[in-house]
């Protein structure tokens, strides 16, 4: 556990709360991981290669439910918005193209777009950064809203020699313009796991506020099995909550409650993996469909039951068989140096961690071996 301590510190807040016995602000932590919105915007030339980047990283493809057209719904002075069909709070912003020339006053623009209200914002080109892209980073970093990244596309077409040509043309173009340590990440908006995207997943994770890199990290697609495993840990940071909450709740003596709030805690916290982990349904047969796989090949790697559907009768059998499972003579030793009121909290936090990680290790198993399989890996 102590990986998952580090990724959130959120869980020292929540261990202060549990010392002082203060339950509503362990349930409004435990909910702010669950639910945390995350805008993202995009500011750049609208075409395919754009387009194409907002699908990803809402894990769809064109044509899908909820995808972005490949011609833009909106007058290019205008917004377009694309929330993520599994996780509607996480909002992809298409905002309007820089002009090309001057005058240009980078306030009038992030006031006219409202700037702030986005945790994080991608500048995007093909070529090199334009002037005015340049002056919008320095204002934005002059206003400390340091969540601003260039990104150049790399398509289908380029060459690595003639994207690392393009790239190094870009870092000399923002030095000449005062951007100091400038860094371009290079993007293939149809495959993501390629090239540069996972290190800027890596830089905002230490840029962004925790539960907002929370946010981001279980929306976005299982690109990597690395990024499953990073799911994994972030979900097992949600199980210690959920425990320590189910812990407060059993040394309370009113019937029924610790049970009732065990279960439904597991079953949003289990569902929320199973989406996260792109196991349902609809997410594999996706997967399939851009990977030219039969879908049916992909499912049947889904061995947990979880992975499948998540049911309150599975959830259930799970919490009740932990619970057998820990009336051993080592957790007995362990109550007997517990004050008597506390018995039953820890053995309801045992129980609760263990069911639900040993759920999440399974579910994250099956992800692993479907996006290995989807990526040809150790072939």
């Amino acid at each position: 556990m102590a990986d998952v301590f580090r990724s959130l510190n959120l869980i020292e807040t929540i261990k202060e709360s549990i010392d002082h016995n203060k339950l509503s602000e362990v349930k409004d932590a435990l909910e702010d991981l669950l639910i945390s919105r995350i805008n993202l915007a995009l500011i750049g030339d609208r075409g395919d290669e754009k387009t194409s980047f907002i699908n990803s990283l809402n894990g769809l493809s064109f044509g899908d439910d909820g995808a972005a057209p490949s011609a833009t719904p909106v007058a290019p002075e205008e917004v377009a918005c694309y929330p993520n069909p599994k996780h509607p709070d996480f909002r992809l912003w298409d905002l309007p193209p820089l002009p090309s020339t001057s005058p240009f006053e980078p306030e009038g623009y992030m006031n006219t777009v409202k700037f702030p209200r986005y945790n994080a914002v991608f500048i995007t080109f093909t070529q090199t950064p334009q002037t005015n892209s340049v002056r919008l980073f320095l204002e934005a970093q002059s206003l400390q809203q340091q969540t601003v990244y260039f990104i150049l596309f790399a398509s289908e077409k380029c060459t690595e020699k003639s994207i690392e040509k393009i790239r190094k043309t870009s870092l000399e173009v923002l030095r000449s313009q005062g951007v100091t340590m400038p860094k371009v990440y290079v993007v293939r908006p149809s495959a993501l796991e390629k090239f540069d995207f996972p290190g800027l997943l890596q830089d905002m994770e230490r840029d962004l506020p925790e539960i907002r890199a929370h946010a981001v990290l279980l929306a976005l697609p299982t690109l990597t099995s690395s990024l499953v495993t990073q799911k994994k840990d972030a979900f097992k940071a949600l199980v210690w909550a959920a425990a320590s909450l189910s812990g407060g709740v059993s040394a309370i003596p009113v019937p029924f409650v610790a049970s009732m709030v065990d279960s439904s805690v597991a079953v949003r916290i289990l569902t929320k993996a199973q989406l996260s982990l792109c196991l349902d349904d609809e997410s594999v047969e996706r997967l399939a469909r851009q990977r030219g796989m039969e879908p049916t090949r992909l499912k049947g790697m889904r061995t947990c039951a979880l992975s499948v559907e998540v049911t309150k009768g599975e959830v259930q059998q799970r919490l009740a068989k932990a619970q057998n499972d820990l009336a051993t003579v080592s957790l007995k030793l362990v109550e007997m140096a517990l004050p008597r009121h506390a018995r039953s909290a820890s053995r309801s936090f045992a129980a609760m961690q263990q069911a639900l990680n040993c759920a999440i290790d399974e579910m994250a198993a099956d992800a692993e071996k479907i996006v290995s399989e989807a990526l040809g890996e150790g072939k």
